[in-house]
């Protein structure tokens, strides 16, 4: 894929940024706060979309920002949003992140590269006695 303008990213908690053990707050999963900080760096806008609400909620978000990531909105489009009857739930996000992917999860490297373009950098081999007769 090639993204070459800012997104709006709506991100999953549990099972997502931390391993899911709702409703405790699982583990980081690993390189998930790296990658979205560095998502925030580049320009994307990130919301936290997740199941939780009242106090479980509240310590997600209070997790998030003892590990350096505030969101731009939270089960939200935009932070002034409110919900009415008439108004739909679906969260206005370019993309959406979730371990509950048709696929799964493919992992936060992955998630990192697909979105700015960028390959996992190659490992030369070591040539052994043999490699020098190549």
């Amino acid at each position: 894929m090639k993204f070459g303008k800012q997104l709006v990213i709506a991100v999953d908690f549990d099972g997502t940024i931390v391993e899911d053990a709702y409703p405790k707050i699982g583990k980081p999963q690993l390189f998930a706060f790296d990658t979205l900080k560095m998502l925030q760096e580049k320009g994307h806008r990130l919301i936290l979309w997740t199941y939780r609400c009242g106090t479980k909620l509240d310590e997600a978000v209070e997790f998030c920002k003892e590990n350096g990531l505030e969101f731009y909105a939270v089960n939200n489009s935009f932070p002034e949003e409110e919900f009415h009857n008439e108004v739909s739930r679906k969260i206005n996000a370019d993309l959406f992140i979730d371990d509950r992917n048709f696929g799964g999860f493919p992992g936060w490297g992955e998630i990192y590269q697909e979105l700015t373009n960028t390959a996992p950098p190659k490992i030369e081999k070591k040539k052994g006695f043999f490699g020098l007769f190549k």
